[in-house]
């Protein structure tokens, strides 16, 4: 049997496939768009037997060309560019295309693991898996929410095989530079220093200081670990958040990452008054563009994950970052 990852050649989607590929799981087929094609730098060093356009992969899925042959679909593409206004090609890419692979996955009884979001939340304070406390402020995180109310009423009627949604929180880590714009702050805090010497944050907002927002940062190495978790017990379905438990602010990301950086120059770590009285730090305006579009503060309620068996810690800013700095520095040198 073999097991499909889609937007494989993304983020977090490559991280699954070496995290299969390190217990020696290698019958993966990747499903991506190379449109962008610098992506496929994610899968070089990854072990697949296959790789599938996302549209070629759902058209032989929907002629029966998979059938008895997939255990399970790990299921990340998607556009998760939270600025995109196409709301049309939005929830066709996103809610349409997950919907039929869910159906897929229920009709052959195969396991369906897929991305969700904390854009789900949107301004909430309360991050619970809760419908009271979601309401997404823009149309990437309706497309994640419409989603994930379609697999409650499925788990809620019976579902024929195994489910898990993640809402995952602001993840960074290796294998994120194609991203862009929207790869996480950690990525281009780390490009900010190394080309000018200094991190910009944004100004206080929302009541909160100078670089003082605060989010739930986790490391993609604990997103995989999540994954493969519920891949190794297919009794257990639901939707899940999947953060740190812990919200910490760019700030943190920023003192991290720049004494990540010094550490790699043989210099020592500075506090963040030392970075600040240095001018390392610079606190620019916030940009008109994202107000009453911004979640300035985002904490995973882990309750119904630990619940479900998941007991591992998870990785703070400080450790994760340092080993994420590590790694892109091996990358440029």
């Amino acid at each position: 049997m073999h097991i499909v990852v889609t937007g494989a050649a993304g983020f977090i989607g490559a991280n699954i496939v070496k995290a299969l590929n390190e217990r020696g799981l290698t019958k993966i087929i990747v499903v991506d768009n190379l449109s962008k094609a610098d992506k496929f730098k994610n899968l070089i060093d990854c072990d697949i037997v296959d790789y599938l356009d996302k549209q070629d992969f759902l058209a032989r899925l929907k002629a029966g060309e998979f059938d008895g042959k997939v255990s399970a679909i790990f299921h990340e593409g998607a556009c998760s560019d939270t600025m995109e206004t196409d709301g049309r090609y939005m929830m066709e890419n996103n809610y349409r295309y997950s919907l039929a692979l869910l159906d897929w996955c229920q009709a052959q009884g195969a396991q369906f693991l897929y991305a969700s979001s904390a854009a789900t939340y949107g301004a909430s304070t309360v991050f619970k898996e809760e419908r009271q406390y979601e309401g997404p402020l823009n149309v990437y995180g309706y497309s994640k929410f419409l989603f994930d109310q379609i697999v409650r009423q499925r788990l809620a009627a019976g579902a024929t095989s195994q489910i898990v949604g993640f809402r995952y929180f602001n993840v960074y880590g290796p294998r994120e530079s194609h991203k862009g714009r929207m790869a996480s702050v950690a990525f281009h805090n780390f490009n900010q220093f190394r080309a000018e010497g200094k991190v910009k944050l944004f100004e206080g907002s929302h009541g909160y200081p100078d670089g003082g927002q605060m989010r739930d940062f986790v490391f993609v190495g604990d997103v995989a670990k999540v994954n493969l978790f519920f891949f190794d017990n297919p009794g257990k379905s639901g939707i899940f958040n999947l953060g740190s438990g812990r919200a910490q602010s760019f700030n943190d990301v920023a003192v991290a990452a720049a004494n990540g950086c010094r550490r790699a120059a043989g210099e020592a770590p500075l506090s963040l008054a030392d970075l600040r009285e240095q001018g390392v730090l610079e606190y620019v305006a916030f940009p008109e563009a994202l107000k009453g579009k911004y979640q300035a503060f985002t904490q995973a309620d882990l309750t119904r994950l630990r619940a479900a068996g998941y007991e591992a810690p998870m990785t703070t800013v400080e450790d994760g970052v340092a080993q994420y700095v590590d790694w892109l520095n091996s990358c440029n040198a």
